[in-house]
């Protein structure tokens, strides 16, 4: 594994991050790449503008600038929307975010809709008194579809698409919360793995703190991914690639050095999972059926908006 970045290091002269070898991209045709898709989705879905959830992580700071340099920053939306106990920290990077693209942003608070829902200081919410002892993740996950309620009522404001902002690894493993970050309308990295994210954000210049920082869902006070899943990304993207892109054998990558503990528990995440990636299944009925056997290009003749 070979340390890349380091050109862009801080004080101490490290690297930004870890990028493994077989995982290093083009990051000059990454870019022409993904800026042709947004203007083509756009396009198709007869769109001008695009919105976007700013989290103060990574992987939308990334998707903010590629954006942003596909159509114009003044034609993107980021909205922010933190939780009572979210990092403040987090909010100040996203703010560096939109500062530095000169795109328009709002501040939506989430806490009166989660709260309302799961209750507070003893008080019981429209969901009743046990949801006032649910879970972290299960707030979490409600947080997350909160959100992305708010980004499609302000697309209608903005009169914008909904943007994803969820990396490959994520999507592989199952990290995302159906129909709350894993909702849009497109998503431009979700076939960058989070170490070719990295790389793609120090190309593009995202701010190194945002870089650096390390990656969190930022549900709870002092949560981060890798903490929570307990292994690190690269180690997890590298594993990935060389079962799921080069189709390796669980025993060939046990070979390659890999912890068989690791990639049999991997590749349970990895099955699990799918149900999350694909659209819901439909009762098949009658001749045609939608998603199915009646498939159209999502602009077909007829389809243009008013």
């Amino acid at each position: 594994m070979s340390a890349v970045g380091a050109g862009q290091g801080g004080p101490a002269g490290g690297p930004l991050f870890e990028l493994p070898e077989e995982l290093a991209i083009d990051t000059g045709v990454a870019r022409r790449v993904i800026a042709e898709f947004v203007r083509g989705q756009l396009r198709q879905a007869g769109f001008e503008r695009a919105v976007l959830g700013l989290s103060g992580g990574i992987d939308s700071a990334l998707v903010a600038f590629l954006v942003a340099e596909a159509i114009g920053p003044e034609r993107l939306l980021c909205v922010m929307m933190p939780y009572r106990t979210s990092s403040p920290e987090s909010r100040g990077d996203a703010e560096s975010v939109v500062a530095a693209l000169g795109c328009a942003s709002e501040l939506v608070e989430i806490t009166a809709m989660v709260d309302g829902y799961f209750g507070a200081e003893g008080a019981p919410g429209a969901g009743g008194p046990d949801a006032l002892e649910a879970s972290a993740l299960r707030r979490g996950n409600f947080m997350a579809r909160m959100r992305m309620a708010t980004l499609y009522d302000r697309s209608v404001t903005w009169r914008g698409l909904v943007v994803g902002t969820g990396n490959k690894t994520e999507s592989l493993i199952g990290y995302t919360t159906l129909f709350g970050d894993s909702a849009c309308a497109f998503n431009p990295i979700g076939d960058l793995y989070k170490s070719q994210v990295r790389q793609l954000a120090a190309a593009m210049g995202v701010p190194e703190a945002v870089i650096r920082k390390a990656p969190s869902a930022d549900l709870w006070p002092g949560q981060t991914d890798e903490a929570e899943a307990g292994f690190s990304y690269p180690v997890l993207d590298r594993l990935l690639f060389w079962r799921i892109d080069r189709r390796r054998s669980v025993d060939e990558t046990v070979a390659m050095g890999f912890d068989r503990a690791l990639v049999e528990r991997v590749d349970r995440m990895v099955a699990g999972a799918e149900f999350k990636r694909q659209v819901p299944p439909i009762a098949k009925l009658g001749p045609r059926t939608a998603g199915v056997d009646y498939l159209y290009p999502r602009r077909r003749p007829g389809s243009a908006r008013s």
